[in-house]
């Protein structure tokens, strides 16, 4: 999927201090997404939790808190072995890496 407006990106305003950090942070979530998938594919609830509880605590400090809140979902999802949660909030991470679109300040 491609987005090529700048009317569909998400746009996170995020401290110039983190510029160096940046790219690296999204990659990872980005090989998140792959991992997750594939365990969605197996029913490896744990590795989801476990991903989903590391975006949780990583987000924030990196100024994605939809990372965070996403991360959170996932969690919860995983926990409680709710596979159409876990695929409802896996494509709102999808979606959010795809999209998003930093400005540093």
């Amino acid at each position: 999927m491609s987005f090529d407006g700048e009317d569909d990106k998400i746009i996170i305003k995020i401290d110039a201090l983190l510029a160096g950090l940046i790219p690296e942070y999204l990659e990872n979530r980005r090989k998140d997404v792959q991992a997750i998938q594939a365990a969605i594919r197996q029913k490896d609830f744990e590795t989801i939790r476990t991903l989903g509880h590391r975006m949780k605590g990583s987000g924030g400090g990196y100024g994605f808190e939809a990372i965070t809140r996403i991360g959170g979902l996932l969690e919860v999802a995983a926990k409680s072995q709710d596979m159409d949660q876990i695929r409802k909030h896996f494509l709102e991470l999808v979606d959010f890496v795809q999209r998003v679109k930093v400005v540093f300040e």
